[in-house]
């Protein structure tokens, strides 16, 4: 195999896309905002800029190693799928035991630098969102729709992976970050869930949509979770983390968001669906923002 210098710099090119494409980079981005969050409202005292840096660095190799795992293991059900067939393991321009390697050794250094530089809870939790996404959520894809609910918890660990590195311990103002990113997944998932339903039923997977072919129930659900969303983000303000105006600003967000929810439950269209996942895109990053711009 030719050193990485040797190839033609197109052929590098091609090749960290590949890799950034099997790390889900913009995804794996995500996940560093919500622990960068879960960080800054945890912190207390003297700023500690290598603390901060070993927790990014550490969490963003656990989720990209276990992005590299999870398509690994499912590189034959994406070949199947229009959405993901042009990955580069099933495109065939990675190998198999590539990516494996690439994953495990991610995951485990990642593992091993929150571990060494922030405190053993945020280690484990880290191990905890590599081992729910692997060994749980992706099996369970094939074998329940309720692999939704558990997918969003190696999701919403990211931001209390955060505060843990900072505080050094769990309480009621980590939990919530936790629990808003657990009920923001469920709309935004369904919404996915609906947009590309036909291509999760070439896959396999046992997805909410497969026995909801008029999306009565996934477009319920996906506002149900929402309308749940709201009292919980504003859960901070009420018990004096945040001011009054973080208060006023989740509850208008919510409200916005929910509308979007509605409008998913009155048209139950691939439109409505993909304005929903949107929405949710937009919604995230400015209550998160406000979230740590009140911070008392």
């Amino acid at each position: 195999m030719k050193s990485a210098a040797a190839l033609p710099e197109e052929r590098k090119n091609a090749l960290l896309d590949d890799v950034l494409e099997l790390v889900k980079a913009r995804l794996s981005f995500l996940v560093l905002i919500t622990t960068l969050v879960g960080f800054l409202l945890g912190w207390r005292g003297p700023f500690d800029w290598i603390l901060l840096t070993a927790t990014l660095l550490g969490t963003a190799l656990c989720a990209g190693g276990a992005a590299a795992l999870n398509q690994w293991w499912e590189r034959d059900i994406d070949s199947l799928m229009k959405r993901t067939r042009g990955r580069p393991l099933p495109a065939g321009r990675m190998q198999p035991q590539d990516a494996l390697l690439f994953g495990i050794f991610f995951s485990l250094s990642g593992i091993a630098i929150l571990a060494l530089f922030t405190n053993h809870r945020a280690a484990f939790l880290a191990f905890a969102t590599v081992a729910i996404y692997i060994l749980v959520y992706t099996p369970m894809k094939r074998i329940s729709s309720l692999n939704t609910l558990v997918g969003a918890i190696p999701g919403a660990l990211p931001p209390l992976i955060g505060w843990v590195a900072a505080r050094g311990n769990y309480n009621i103002e980590g939990c919530l970050l936790f629990a808003t990113l657990w009920f923001w997944q469920m709309p935004h998932f369904l919404a996915i869930a609906w947009m590309y339903k036909d291509d999760y039923a070439d896959g396999g997977f046992v997805m909410l949509t497969a026995n909801d072919p008029e999306g009565r129930l996934t477009s319920r659900q996906a506002l149900l979770y929402t309308l749940f969303l709201v009292p919980v983000t504003l859960m901070p303000s009420m018990l004096g983390f945040n001011s009054t105006g973080y208060f006023l600003g989740a509850l208008a967000f919510g409200l916005a968001f929910t509308a979007f929810a509605l409008r998913f439950v009155t048209l139950r269209s691939r439109d409505a669906a993909r304005n929903l996942f949107f929405a949710s895109i937009i919604y995230l990053p400015l209550l998160l923002g406000i979230l740590v711009a009140t911070k008392r």
